[in-house]
């Protein structure tokens, strides 16, 4: 199956969990009490202890990483990351239940200078939305394939 542009690459559910939360703050070096103590996220104008910003990455544990890499049609030992964005519409805190859909936004060949062959850019978004149907954040992705 290949993708073109616009289509959903997939779905993926979970809900921010403390551990992860407290996870992400340890290996970010997030030293914000806000991530870690209940009472400075609630004295901060927090409902629950604060994500860390790229929480989101955890719906990769979640994801069907190897079915993306073979609905998009890449070969995977010649894909790396190209680059990684995050827009939030809010904080997100502990409890939150998040359903992401990842959609294909651009596939272009570029490069193929010099004799080199052009490489795969591929872009893709996941637009987060919480329980309530409201954006919380959108991540862009940017996967590049070498040429053969």
């Amino acid at each position: 199956m290949s993708l073109v542009v616009g289509d959903v690459v997939d779905e993926v559910a979970f809900t921010v969990e403390e551990g992860k939360v407290g996870e992400f703050a340890r290996a970010t070096a997030a030293l914000d009490p806000v991530h870690s103590d209940s009472e400075a996220a609630a004295t901060a104008g927090f409902t629950a202890l604060a994500a860390t910003p790229t929480h989101v990455v955890v719906s990769g544990h979640h994801r069907d990483q190897r079915a993306m890499v073979a609905h998009l049609g890449l070969a995977l030992e010649r894909v790396m990351v190209g680059g990684v964005r995050w827009r939030y519409h809010r904080p997100l805190v502990v409890g939150d239940r998040l359903r992401g859909t990842r959609r294909l936004v651009a596939d272009e060949q570029v490069g193929g200078r010099s004799g080199r062959p052009p490489m795969r850019r591929l872009t893709l978004e996941t637009a987060f939305v919480d329980a309530e149907g409201a954006t919380a954040v959108e991540w862009q992705e940017t996967v590049l394939e070498r040429g053969r």
